[in-house]
């Protein structure tokens, strides 16, 4: 891999950095060496192309991120761009173009308050519009795959801006081509919904449930956002400054796939087993049942620690306000064993881990 930051220009005068943590919604981690903040394009890319010896962290809504209580040695780019535009797409469709530092539920809002349908399900899920491509972000059976048409990007390597098919990006749960990868940062992202003032149709069993609908059924889109507003909100799933169980990265584990032969196995010896089809024969399991029944309860926490499992949700590891980057991933360890020991089946992380490890 070529060197792409060679005979560039220095970056612009940037400040040294405070906390990190204070930028993401665990409220955990360490001081930036460095931080700047781009709310334009040419600002962001000039950091973009500018040498960075420690290296370069993006971090827009910090809602998928776990910092090292150590910090990051190198250079914080806190990406604020802005902006959203629509264009006619066909008789019944509308294209979206979104500024990746837009926050993610303001797009999603503005959507349903102009009768688009198809991210709907997607209310309350905390961070920038540009983060949801990177993992593939989904929720009560919505997913911006679906709809996303192009991403945009710069392309670290190349040196350039490019602009990315949905192929391209290499969508599956939970991932991306960009997820792990710090060569290309999305600048924007454009998404197709349909015109429409009735939702996709409901997938999900729990959002149907609350619904009073059948799965299948399509509703008002107010609708369908205000109820899962409630449940995540139930969930601890929506962020609220007062309330420390709040402080996560929302689902910490994601649930894992598993083979057919495997899920047999587990069903034998267990009985009934949460679970969804997945892709290539596989099988999806509940994570939150595999901890719950690993001994991990809502609100499990060791003595004298200051992070725990949330109250109100088994898959979200909060800070309780006094916690530290190191406990919390100390707990991660802890329960991603005893799933293993109990289940043998293994837990992945789902949020971007900035210099540490589990």
């Amino acid at each position: 891999m070529r060197d792409s930051t060679r005979d560039r220009p220095a970056a612009p005068d940037r400040p040294a950095g405070g906390p990190i943590g204070g930028y993401t919604t665990l409220r955990l981690g360490g001081p930036a060496g460095h931080l700047v903040v781009a709310d334009d394009e040419a600002t962001l890319l000039e950091v973009l192309r500018a040498p960075h010896p420690e290296g370069l962290f993006v971090l827009a809504g910090g809602s998928n991120v776990v910092v090292a209580d150590e910090g990051f040695p190198g250079t914080v780019l806190l990406l604020r761009t802005r902006g959203v535009r629509a264009v006619a797409d066909g008789a019944d469709r509308v294209r979206l173009t979104v500024a990746a530092g837009e926050p993610w539920d303001e797009v999603v809002a503005r959507a349903v308050a102009d009768g688009l349908a198809g991210i709907e399900c997607l209310s309350g899920v905390p961070g920038s519009a540009g983060a949801t491509p990177i993992q593939n972000v989904g929720a009560y059976g919505q997913e911006v795959a679906e709809t996303i048409v192009s991403v945009r990007a710069f392309d670290r390597v190349a040196d350039a801006v490019v602009t990315l098919a949905p192929d391209e990006c290499a969508f599956s749960y939970r991932t991306s081509v960009f997820k792990h990868n710090d060569r290309f940062v999305v600048l924007a992202v454009d998404f197709s919904l349909t015109v429409s003032p009735l939702s996709t149709p409901i997938r999900y069993a729990e959002l149907a449930r609350a619904l009073g609908v059948s799965p299948g059924d399509r509703v008002p889109l107010g609708a369908v956002r205000d109820t899962v507003l409630k449940l995540r909100t139930g969930k601890a799933m929506v962020l609220d400054p007062a309330d420390p169980d709040t402080y996560s990265v929302g689902s910490f584990f994601t649930n894992p796939i598993v083979s057919s032969a495997v899920f047999a196995g587990l069903s034998e010896r267990l009985g009934d087993v949460p679970h969804w089809p997945a892709p290539d024969d596989a099988v999806k399991l509940s994570a939150a049942w595999l901890i719950e029944r690993a001994g991990f309860p809502k609100g499990f926490t060791r003595e004298g620690t200051g992070v725990g499992i949330s109250t109100r949700h088994t898959l979200a590891l909060t800070n309780r306000g006094a916690g530290t980057t190191t406990q919390l991933l100390d707990l991660a360890r802890e329960i991603r064993a005893g799933v293993a020991e109990r289940f043998g089946v293994d837990l992945h992380p789902e949020p971007v881990l900035i210099n540490c490890a589990l």
